[in-house]
């Protein structure tokens, strides 16, 4: 009784970070750290995790999360709910951007994911990170974010989703979409309107982010922006505590799904 009077009364707001052991998710765990926030540092390799923590500081620890895997899931939240009993925030950041050989260059990896080219493995497998991986995410928090008094979620997207962009003959986006990594992004913004219409009536805000053209590990480095620029607009969306639901925005302000 007095554990769970004490974890009650804890003002401290959680937060968990998937994938946040390196790149734009380790940024948001950095942010999130610095203003007060106990964040969990979710990483599929722990001891990636663990030093992705110390680095961080005493507001961050180390979680062993694999969104692919439903008892890496079920043991996290658990943890977090034992430690903590609610969460504040769940950025579902974890995602790949291809599941095909490594090394390739992103021009190569945008050509085998053309809808005629692609192989059908490399699609379900990107997809179970960045779609089904997010729903499994979301759906098993959701019992500990409605125990916080301003739950959000935040989904860590891509322009290259935005449908209004590919279907636009000038838009640069439309020549680098395809059915592996840029359509998985269209599917999470689904997946994140879906969710925000019904976590609406609970109070649950939900949104969709974009980092921008950012050099991260999941394009091999060749992203334009800095991982400090493109950090810039998913760090807001998740600091802010009384914004909007169901939006889509970028670095440069509101995105069209």
């Amino acid at each position: 009784m007095e554990n769970q009077t004490a974890l009650k009364n804890n003002k401290q707001p959680v937060a968990l970070v998937t994938g946040a052991n390196q790149g734009v998710g380790n940024e948001i765990a950095k942010a999130l750290a610095a203003n007060g926030y106990r964040v969990y540092v979710g990483s599929r390799n722990l001891s990636n995790g663990e030093i992705a923590a110390q680095e961080i500081g005493e507001h961050a620890r180390a979680i062993q999360l694999d969104v692919t895997q439903q008892v890496s899931i079920d043991a996290a939240v658990a943890r977090i709910g034992q430690e903590n009993g609610r969460l504040d925030l769940l950025v579902n950041n974890a995602g790949i951007s291809h599941a095909g050989k490594p090394g390739r260059s992103l021009e190569e990896v945008s050509a085998a994911g053309t809808a005629i080219r692609a192989s059908l493995d490399e699609v379900r497998a990107v997809w179970e990170t960045n779609v089904f991986g997010v729903i499994a995410m979301t759906q098993a928090a959701l019992p500990l974010l409605r125990k916080s008094d301003a739950a959000r979620i935040v989904n860590v997207s891509s322009g290259l989703g935005s449908l209004t962009w590919i279907s636009d003959p000038d838009c640069w986006a439309r020549e680098h979409f395809g059915v592996v990594y840029a359509a998985s992004k269209t599917a999470l913004n689904a997946v994140t309107v879906s969710f925000a219409l019904e976590l609406e009536k609970e109070n649950i805000k939900v949104n969709a982010t974009s980092p921008g053209f950012t050099a991260t590990a999941l394009n091999n480095f060749q992203g334009t922006d800095s991982l400090e620029v493109g950090s810039r607009e998913p760090i807001r969306v998740a600091l802010e505590t009384d914004g909007p639901t169901g939006r889509f925005t970028g670095p440069e302000g509101p995105l069209p799904w």
